[in-house]
């Protein structure tokens, strides 16, 4: 299996969300490629201080990130394809409408419900604390679904 998050700028939720996943299923042993990559990414950006140190308090590492603009062969390789809001799910089926059917905004692929993890970019140690969590959640679920064979 191999997903892709995607955000903005590839600094802050979708590296969050590679890195906890990559965690978890690590614990669990399974096999899962996990990447992420912006819409808008400045290729070669480390992942923001915030999102680093938010992270480091769960023994989880993303200080060697480097964003990744989205292209043509991450959205090929991979199997699902989570975004973290609407307007990214939109950019990449009006750019990739050939992998429309493994396009998903997280929430609404885990929960039924079209509404975007919060964007913590700027924000204080307690907006991305706030924002690991409710990425945490979401990956529990996550997990569970492909673990009961739902994707």
């Amino acid at each position: 299996m191999n997903i892709l998050f995607v955000c903005t700028g590839n600094t802050c939720r979708s590296p969050m969300a590679q890195g906890i996943l990559e965690d978890m299923a690590k614990e669990k042993g399974l096999g899962i490629v996990v990447k992420s990559a912006g819409v808008y990414a400045l290729d070669g950006s480390n992942a923001s201080v915030n999102a680093i140190r938010a992270l480091r308090e769960d023994n989880i590492d993303i200080s060697n990130h480097r964003a990744s603009i989205v292209h043509r062969d991450l959205i090929e390789e991979a199997d699902l394809i989570l975004t973290m809001g609407k307007s990214h799910k939109d950019i990449l089926v009006s750019k990739y409408g050939f992998a429309q059917d493994k396009i998903h905004i997280l929430n609404e692929f885990i929960y039924g419900i079209e509404k975007d993890i919060i964007d913590p970019f700027g924000g204080s140690i307690q907006v991305y604390n706030n924002t690991k969590y409710e990425l945490y959640n979401a990956m529990e679920e996550l997990l569970k679904k492909l673990m009961r064979g739902e994707f």
